[in-house]
């Protein structure tokens, strides 16, 4: 399974904004930057972050977007399920309506399962901080080389 550019670099865009949490609105052309990504599909991604209530936005010549929470309360599963949907491999452990006639006899699908459920795990557990504390980790080994 691969991430869409959608969940890449929203998920990029969205760090970009916990390492300015607290300095208010980042206008959307300094994250595009920041980030090497389209502005113009940056703004196609932030419409729908914030219209699931994870940025705020501000009009205007200091106006940008910014974090709805603090970068603690952000999972990068509640990012990528907005900007992926669904992150699960297989139609039939999506859905419990979805009716499959081999049901009963399908042996993958407990690999489907479980491969969903390790994908969940994983991207529940992983907050907008947890990645400054590794950024931060990452310059400081960086400084002492």
């Amino acid at each position: 399974m691969k991430l869409s550019t959608r969940g890449r670099y929203g998920l990029k865009a969205m760090f970009q904004l916990a390492v300015h949490y607290g300095e208010g609105p980042v206008p959307l052309k300094n994250i595009a930057d920041e980030q090497n990504l389209s502005e113009n599909y940056l703004e196609q991604l932030v419409s729908a972050l914030r219209k699931e209530g994870l940025l705020n936005s501000v009009r205007g010549a200091q106006g940008g977007y910014m974090l709805a929470k603090p970068p603690e309360e952000i999972t990068v599963g509640s990012i990528l399920r907005i900007l992926e949907g669904n992150l699960a491999p297989a139609d039939c452990v999506i859905d419990e309506a979805y009716e499959c006639e081999q049901e009963e006899s399908c042996v993958t699908r407990l690999v489907w399962v479980r491969i969903r459920d390790c994908i969940n795990e994983v991207i529940d557990s992983i907050t907008l901080k947890d990645m400054l504390d590794e950024r931060v980790k990452m310059i400081n080994n960086k400084n002492k080389a």
